[in-house]
């Protein structure tokens, strides 16, 4: 994972984002405003832009990001007013992979009756919790649904854990992974918490989660690295004891590599189920 510098066009200032290739055959399921959906994607972004973001076009925004940083064919773009490099947190579970960027200044329960609808004239919200998770084997569809469902379960618990009365925050985004099926290859047919890929999934994200909540707090500060590229393996370290608001067991192991903890920054300038032991999925 790659960071740089975007020229931000709402007050032009300079602001980080980072770039992931993960290289051919991946496809990615993500609520992302720019390459949301499922499908085959070549990069993801994750672009920090500015808080009075003004912009109404934020999938041009984050494509003229992404180009100018030398991304081409499809991706998947994400935005936080967060900030993203004091925030990055990255875990590594058994092949699971996640990085994850946290801002909880606006938070709260997805159930309430203050929520409104967003009106159709309002400003784009940049999303302030964004999660990224690789896994290296193919997925079905129903597993990639799942998994998104499994990634937002992760997360929810890591903001309990964290002491936070919330499940979120308005606008967070996800996008996971995964590889493309080949004719006559194994598929996963399961990614809820209880199946195999489901599970190391949900590990990840819980201890990325807390890490980036811990270091937008101002806790330590934790490695952070990048997700591989295609045929790098990851480094295995053991994971950190958890914090004191923690509830979960120690199970998790995080990867060194996930890239590296002071990324090289370069400049450029832009005119974002449970398992088969289970009755259901």
């Amino acid at each position: 994972m790659r960071a740089f510098r975007h020229r931000d066009t709402t007050d032009g200032q300079d602001l980080p984002a980072l770039l992931w290739r993960p290289g051919p055959g991946h496809r990615m399921i993500s609520s992302a405003v720019l390459g949301g959906g499922i499908g085959p994607r070549s990069w993801v972004l994750n672009a920090q832009v500015a808080h009075g973001y003004t912009r109404r076009d934020p999938q041009a925004h984050l494509a003229e990001i992404a180009a100018a940083a030398g991304a081409a064919g499809p991706g998947v773009g994400m935005m936080t007013a967060a900030d993203i490099l004091t925030t990055r947190a990255s875990a590594y579970d058994e092949g699971a992979q996640a990085v994850v960027t946290a801002g909880t200044g606006v938070r709260g329960w997805a159930a309430t009756e203050d929520a409104a609808p967003d009106a159709a004239d309002a400003p784009y919200r940049p999303g302030t919790i964004n999660i990224l998770v690789a896994l290296p084997v193919a997925l079905g569809d129903a597993a990639l649904v799942n998994s998104v469902m499994t990634v937002t379960e992760a997360k929810v618990q890591a903001l309990l854990d964290h002491g936070l009365d919330a499940s979120g925050t308005p606008t967070d985004a996800v996008c996971v992974a995964a590889r493309v099926p080949r004719p006559g290859g194994p598929v996963e047919e399961f990614a809820g918490p209880r199946s195999l890929w489901g599970a190391r999934l949900a590990r990840a994200v819980h201890e990325a989660t807390l890490r980036a909540l811990q270091q937008e707090r101002g806790g330590p500060e934790e490695e952070t690295a990048a997700l591989p590229r295609e045929g790098q393996s990851p480094i295995r370290r053991s994971r950190p004891a958890p914090s004191p608001s923690s509830t979960s067991p120690a199970q998790t192991t995080s990867s060194s590599t996930i890239g590296s903890v002071q990324p090289s920054v370069t400049w450029c300038t832009a005119p974002s189920a449970n398992g088969p032991t289970a009755a259901s999925r």
